[in-house]
């Protein structure tokens, strides 16, 4: 029996809150993945309410606690032995402004990597062109992108028809669906042990260098800014986040001396390969509609000022959402 009741409770009430926050964070999150001090805390805990509550069950002026400590004991106890596999309700909601952010910034690592190796093709790129204009021929695999930059954008600006009319969702599908399937295909290479993933991206920062070049030394630099932020802003990020996902299966692959079967590695990592890569699908669908509703308009009919304004605040509402949305959540 319990001499001091009040003493006592003094004493183990912190455990029995942290017990008890620690449930409803899996409630919150069945789905999240507890690492392994996190699993011996939490057990230490139950077993600590488990033995209060033995020591309160006799003790009958406080029935209010007794109930408190079996509800909570009960809790636990469900989460300890429950093997069946639990019915998560769909909360596409919740998977987007926490699940995909979070994951992101797990292996946030893996995507300054990407973020490296496409820049590292940037300066390549760039460099090319401006040592030798020719070598655009061989950089760019893009018919529209081999003439001179300045009778492109006077060709754009002065053009009398548009050229989309009656074709723009047709088009924003297709960008949607090729940038997908790049995107996977920059995944899939991670199979490669990393190196497929890498020079894929490589390549396309190459490209994208070698273009930003050749428009900058023809002094078309607004023009190249406005074509490419409202897009590019949201479509690139997209591509570093599948190089971030095929870096997460090389390594996994690799294994990087881990004591760990390469199945268990995979089965590890499953669930973030998906995560990744639906959020870019997610993001190129956006960044598909702005490219066929809006980058290929310029001068007079949208003015450039207006669409790098827009692409500068999906900028930052990009990176606001990938480093902070779902913080207050538990990462799983």
């Amino acid at each position: 029996m319990i001499i001091d009741l009040e003493k006592f409770i003094l004493a183990e009430r912190g455990h029995w809150a942290a017990l008890e926050k620690m449930l409803d964070r899996i409630d919150a999150d069945p789905r999240q993945r507890m690492a392994i001090k996190d699993v011996k805390r939490f057990y230490y805990l139950y077993q600590r309410a488990a033995a209060d509550l033995a020591r309160v069950a006799t003790f009958t002026a406080e029935p209010g606690l007794r109930q408190y400590l079996e509800s909570l004991v009960a809790r636990g106890f469900t989460e300890i032995h429950e093997t069946r596999v639990k019915a998560h309700r769909l909360a596409p909601l919740h998977w987007f402004f926490t699940t995909f952010p979070r994951t992101f910034r797990h292996h946030i690592r893996l995507f300054h990597a990407a973020v490296l190796i496409t820049l590292a093709g940037v300066v390549f790129g760039g460099a090319a062109i401006a040592f030798d204009p020719g070598a655009k021929r061989i950089l760019m695999p893009f018919p529209h992108l081999l003439g001179d930059p300045s009778e492109r954008v006077a060709m754009e600006e002065g053009a009398l028809e548009d050229r989309l009319e009656g074709h723009r969702s047709y088009f924003s599908t297709y960008l949607m669906t090729h940038n997908t399937k790049v995107s996977l295909f920059i995944m899939a290479l991670g199979i490669s042990w990393g190196i497929g993933t890498a020079v894929l991206l490589l390549i396309n920062g190459i490209m994208l260098g070698a273009i930003v070049m050749d428009y900058m030394l023809a002094g078309e630099s607004v023009f190249l800014a406005a074509w490419l932020l409202p897009h590019g802003v949201v479509e690139i990020p997209a591509f570093l986040i599948a190089g971030q996902a095929g870096l997460l299966l090389g390594g996994a692959l690799l294994g990087w001396a881990r004591p760990v079967r390469l199945r268990e590695r995979l089965r590890r990592i499953s669930g973030d390969l998906v995560t990744l890569i639906t959020g870019v699908a997610i993001l190129l669908v956006w960044a598909g509609i702005i490219e066929a509703f809006l980058s290929q308009y310029h001068e007079p009919v949208i003015g450039y000022g207006f669409k790098i304004g827009l692409g500068v605040m999906e900028l930052l509402l990009l990176i606001l959402f990938l480093s902070r949305s779902g913080e207050g959540r538990r990462n799983g």
